[in-house]
């Protein structure tokens, strides 16, 4: 249960950070176009790459002694510096939600999701480097694998249905701010942990 928390937690900090793929979803579900399609395109591909990142980094510590704890190290410097960037942001404020235009049809939809997923390296740092590297802490590496996996299904359709009532409350600066600061709690909060472990 604890590392399906811990994965839960940390699969969700991750995904939080408004980059141009949570943008893409959160404008196709406030014009609600093809937002199914889009939700499950994002949510499955995180979960292949949680799955990769988690298994085959099991075995890749298996064969290179030394490299969990490389990984460990490394996984905490990567949470602390975009931690201090979520609280930077969370300082600077001026973000806002705005609508834009959507994506068309379906099939441009999707391709649009699949570039914006799989040609981001940030994704595989996230998941399969970070995500694998923690999720090595734990003796139920399967079960932070599913929180992780839970945490992006969780994310991505509320994100997608729920875009419609989050338009009036992400379109103050503040809530921006507030969601920023908590993103780089739970990121310094997890690095601790690393560190401490």
């Amino acid at each position: 249960m604890q590392a399906g928390l811990a994965g839960y937690a940390l699969g969700l900090s991750l995904i939080l950070a408004i980059g141009a793929q949570n943008a893409f979803v959160l404008r196709q579900g406030l014009r609600r176009e093809h937002v199914l399609a889009v939700v499950l395109v994002c949510a499955l591909s995180d979960a292949v790459l949680i799955a990769a990142g988690v298994a085959g980094f099991g075995a890749l510590t298996a064969m290179v002694p030394g490299l969990e704890r490389v990984m460990r190290y490394g996984g905490a410097a990567f949470l602390l510096v975009y931690g201090a960037r979520a609280f930077s942001a969370a300082w600077r404020g001026g973000a806002m939600l705005e609508a834009g235009t959507g994506a068309g049809g379906l099939r441009r939809a999707v391709l649009t999701c699949l570039a914006l997923t799989w040609l981001n390296p940030h994704v595989y740092l996230d998941t399969v480097v970070l995500l694998g590297a923690v999720s090595a802490q734990y003796a139920d590496r399967l079960a932070f694998g599913a929180g992780a996996v839970a945490a992006s299904f969780t994310f991505f359709f509320a994100l997608g249905y729920g875009a419609r009532l989050l338009a009036p409350l992400f379109r103050r600066p503040a809530s921006w701010r507030l969601l920023d600061a908590g993103v780089g709690a739970v990121m310094w909060a997890i690095a601790w942990a690393l560190l401490a472990g």
